[in-house]
Formats: C-alpha cells, sequence, structure tokens
C-alpha cells in the first residue's frame, strides 16, 4: 500500500507520476471515491503525462471514452455511475476493453465489483476534513 498526499492542484503532477510509477504492469485500474474527490482530474493528469493527445473528460453519459497517445497506444477511462445492472457493462462489451491488454481506468468499479479483475490495482481518492486536501490510496 501506498498513500500520496495531496495538498492543491500543483501538487497533482507530482502525485501522477508517483502513480504512473505504482502500474507495474497492472492495465485495469479501479478508482474509488466520492462524487467530485478528484477522479477524472487526476485520470487527466495521468493521461497528460502519457501523452494523450485527447482532451480527457468525464464519460459519465457515453460510460467509455477512448484516448490516443502520440504513440498510438489507447487508453480507456469508464464511468459506471449510471451504471443500474451488471448487465449493462456486457451489453456495451467491457471485456473487449478490459482484456485488450490497454491501460482502462475505471470510475465506479463498486457499480460493476463482480467483473473486476483480480489484478485490478486500486486508488482510492478521500477528501480532508476541509475539503482541499486529497490523500490517494494505492494498493
Amino acid at each position: 500500500m501506498k498513500i500520496i498526499n495531496v495538498k492543491n492542484l500543483e501538487d497533482l503532477p507530482r502525485a501522477a507520476s508517483e502513480l504512473i510509477e505504482s502500474l507495474n504492469g497492472h492495465t485495469i485500474i479501479a478508482l474509488h471515491g466520492t462524487m467530485g474527490a478528484g477522479k477524472t482530474t487526476l485520470i487527466r493528469e495521468i493521461a497528460s503525462q502519457m501523452g494523450v493527445v485527447d482532451n480527457v473528460t468525464s464519460p459519465t453519459f457515453a460510460i467509455v471514452n477512448q484516448y490516443n497517445t502520440a504513440d498510438d497506444s489507447r487508453i480507456y477511462h469508464f464511468d459506471f455511475y449510471r451504471i443500474e445492472k451488471v448487465e449493462e457493462a456486457y451489453d456495451f462489451g467491457y471485456e473487449e476493453y478490459f482484456f485488450s491488454g490497454d491501460l482502462c481506468f475505471v470510475e465506479w468499479p463498486e457499480r460493476i465489483a463482480e467483473l473486476m479483475p483480480e489484478d485490478t490495482l486500486n486508488i482510492t481518492i478521500e477528501l480532508t476534513e476541509d475539503n482541499n486536501e486529497r490523500v490517494i490510496t494505492i494498493s
């Protein structure tokens, strides 16, 4: 387990860099946190550091966004907040993404907990009491 403290947005690049170093071959990254914790903001910074040339936005309505990097690799960004039944993940073919070998960032993974691979890297973002600082835990 690794803990990263983020006091402000200026700390975000350092936190993203530490998370990238922690991937260690994991391709499925589950991001846990309340609404507004900063999941998409963190993914945006990680994607930027990984050379994504596309605009990184929350796929709340689309469920999945695909981003391309300068070296033609792909990163998938999922938001399962609006999923009501796990069958909906099957309907759009989540398996093709998860088992593609491409990097997959998953927001609201608890909505499809039974589908998350065993070797998923879990990142939890917690807000401090004043809601300005974040504590990121990697497990």
